[in-house]
């Protein structure tokens, strides 16, 4: 099938997913909406390329018959210098088009529970961690993203041993999902007399939010313990124990949440990360298979591997996995963390394309 077909294919694809959408009864069937809602704007910013193609292929083909047919020579060199325009135009529009083609994981579209935890280098690991966290907080308010905080433990020195946060916005698990993995830094610690650089490190995890329709929790598959909260949340948490802890008895995975200002409040949230953490973890052997079958820069199943270096002493950010150095590192911690998501996916979406199926 040629990209005509392909993209004409597409075209009557939408125009049904559109026609669905609308249909009254659809209201009734939360699950077949979220899904042909994704569907549809998937599909739409296809459809918007096609139109672009149309018109610029349509050009094409006018600005050829000029140039075989035309006998004045000043129309056929106008004509000569419309090729000439849109050629380079149509080759990154079709490049374009094929990176639109390629299978998209359904989970990128989902809102994502993004996790920070200190690693090793003790004090250090934690302040890096908090600032680490910092970094993204900036990032997220600048996509006019939302947040929420879920859960934090913060480090004896300043900083976190460990926290969660809830974003919510388009497309934040497709973004933020190549952020996982080791992040290391190398300074100077401010506790370090002799003026060594020492090496920390921060895991950050990124897993995609799960509903009800992704993961089903039964009551008796959680034990709930609740205890006396040692946050922030005024003074009120400590007379109450409005901590909420939840061990879920088929995967062993264990939540607490306390920074909430209610024990129902705790629950919710500590809900949503045990549901985002189980769903990841049955996602962790798919993601072992997919890396077995084709290189891939977030799919390679190995959540303790090395991604990402900030070197203070000489101010450079180095991610590993494409060997991208940045030399603006104060930038970097201050937000501006998206030119190494935007080249990583670039990267990604190019293996693919090379690979040929997408899959």
């Amino acid at each position: 099938m040629n990209l005509q077909d392909k993209l004409d294919a597409i075209y009557v694809r939408f125009e049904e997913v559109n026609d669905l959408l609308m249909q009254p009864e659809l209201a009734a069937d939360r699950q077949r909406f979220v899904r042909l809602h994704r569907e549809f704007k998937e599909l739409q910013a296809v459809v918007e390329a096609r139109g672009r193609w149309m018109e610029l292929h349509g050009r094409q083909e006018e600005a050829k018959r000029m140039v075989s047919l035309e006998k004045d020579h000043e129309m056929r060199q106008m004509a000569e210098e419309e090729l000439a325009d849109i050629a380079p135009a149509l080759e990154a529009l079709v490049l374009e088009i094929q990176q639109l083609l390629i299978p998209k994981d359904p989970e990128d579209a989902k809102d994502a529970v993004l996790e920070v935890r200190a690693g090793t280098g003790g004090d250090e690991a934690g302040l890096f961690a908090g600032e680490l966290l910092r970094m993204y907080l900036r990032y997220l308010e600048e996509r006019g993203w939302t947040y929420e905080l879920l859960s934090a433990t913060e480090g004896s020195a300043g900083g976190y041993k460990e926290a969660s946060i809830q974003v919510r916005g388009e497309d934040v698990y497709g973004t933020l999902k190549y952020e996982s993995g080791v992040h290391r830094v190398q300074r100077v610690p401010a506790t370090e007399s002799q003026g060594r650089v020492h090496t920390s490190a921060a895991t950050v995890a990124v897993l995609p939010e799960a509903d009800e329709l992704d993961v089903q929790i039964r009551d008796v598959d959680i034990r709930k313990d609740t205890f006396r909260s040692s946050g922030a949340g005024g003074q009120h948490v400590n007379k109450t124990e409005s901590g909420v802890r939840l061990t879920h008895f088929p995967t062993g995975i264990v939540v607490e949440c306390q920074d909430g200002r209610s024990q129902h409040q705790n629950y919710d949230r500590a809900l949503t990360v045990l549901r985002a953490r189980i769903w990841d973890k049955a996602r962790a052997a798919q993601d072992a298979d997919v890396a077995e079958k084709r290189k891939s820069l977030v799919s390679t199943g190995d959540r303790s591997a090395k991604i990402r270096t900030y070197n203070f002493p000489q101010g450079r950010v180095t991610d590993h996995r494409i060997g991208l150095t940045l030399y603006n590192l104060p930038d970097v911690m201050n937000g501006q963390v998206g030119k190494f998501m935007d080249e990583l996916r670039m990267a990604e979406n190019a293996q693919r394309l090379k690979d040929g199926t997408g899959e």
